[in-house]
């Protein structure tokens, strides 16, 4: 292969290593809080940049290598898709990804199995010590749990994508197994990976909870963004209903004052569109806790965000966290008013 045509890098050498180091550091490291002394870790990542690009069998390495981009079809072989990053590098890296992947969580029996199997059929092409090969394996298992830790960080503490935090337990856990025979030629990064690495349950569909956002806004300053990082949710338009701000005694008055609330209930026209909304919304609601979704963003804007919007947006909660139990962060943003209703632990 020209290895020239591989884009970033042509291969895997001691900057893009230090890259992907520094990338666990800031996007993962120093997001979690954990103190660490800086220069002791810089200190173990130039000894991990120096160790690596000179181990062994060296060929195309794919990077990128886990079972999301192995397509089987008709019982053919399989087909590999997604080359973006491969380089010439040291294999071991490739069997690292794909044995270790955080969410495939394989069990120890199956791993053992898929390695035997690789070792095998790589000894049709050259001679391989396995005592060797499996010493050499585990610091580049080592170094792409970090570089998921990585990109699990900046995806989900500085993108705001919640089901990139999700997986970091999985990770965790693979790592805290790994750590169990720790690392001595990185005695600092291993004292500090222990103390991340300390057992966490994965998550699953009955520990997880769903946060319902709701949040009342006006129009004039824009529809609110939504913090979950999954883009969007409901957004309802309260404007066609008959607003109490046209009138004088209402004017300085708010959705949770109850002359508003009578007005509008007398009105009636909010009653019927928040029967829409529930109907909706409850759908919704039902479907994401059967899956385990984390997070579902319901706004109500109205032209201030002062009557209408607040009194749906009020009621809609409460009827969620009455009929679901779920976790609900309610915000009137105009009135810069945050409630947060917390599920009945008991029921």
């Amino acid at each position: 292969m020209d290895f020239s045509y591989c884009y970033p890098q042509p291969e895997l050498n001691r900057r893009s290593i230090l890259w992907d180091l520094n990338y666990f550091k800031y996007c993962y490291l120093k997001a979690t809080g954990i103190n660490f002394q800086e220069d002791k870790l810089e200190d173990d990542f130039q000894q991990m940049a120096d160790l690596l690009p000179g181990a062994g069998i060296h060929a195309f390495m794919y990077r990128d290598f886990q079972s999301r981009n192995v397509m089987l079809k008709n019982g053919e072989q399989p087909w590999f898709i997604d080359f973006q990053g491969g380089r010439k590098g040291p294999v071991y890296y490739d069997v690292a990804s794909f044995l270790w992947q955080a969410k495939a969580n394989y069990p120890d029996e199956l791993r053992e199995a898929l390695l035997h199997t690789y070792l095998k059929t790589l000894e049709k092409y050259q001679k391989v010590d396995e005592g060797d090969f499996r010493k050499r394996l585990r610091h580049f298992v080592l170094f792409r749990h970090l570089q998921v830790l990585g990109a699990y960080g900046f995806r989900g503490y500085f993108e705001r994508k919640p089901h990139f935090l999700e997986s970091i337990p999985f990770a965790l856990r693979n790592l805290c197994k790994l750590l169990q025979n720790p690392f001595p030629e990185y005695p600092y990064l291993t004292q500090i990976l222990q103390r991340l690495a300390e057992p966490t349950p994965a998550p699953t569909k009955e520990t997880m909870e769903l946060t319902v956002r709701i949040t009342s806004f006006s129009y004039k300053k824009g529809i609110p963004a939504d913090p979950s990082g999954n883009g969007g949710g409901y957004v309802f338009d309260c404007r066609a209903l008959h607003n109490p701000g046209r009138y004088e005694r209402y004017q300085k008055l708010y959705g949770l004052d109850e002359p508003v609330i009578r007005f509008l209930e007398d009105d009636g026209e909010i009653l019927s569109f928040l029967e829409h909304v529930y109907a909706l919304v409850d759908a919704s609601v039902a479907r994401y806790l059967e899956r385990g979704f984390s997070n579902l963003s319901v706004c109500f804007g109205c032209t201030g965000g002062q009557h209408r919007s607040v009194y749906a947006a009020q009621h809609l909660a409460e009827h969620l966290h009455q009929k679901y139990n779920v976790r609900i962060e309610l915000e009137h943003r105009e009135q810069s008013i945050k409630t947060i209703l917390q599920p009945n632990k008991q029921l």
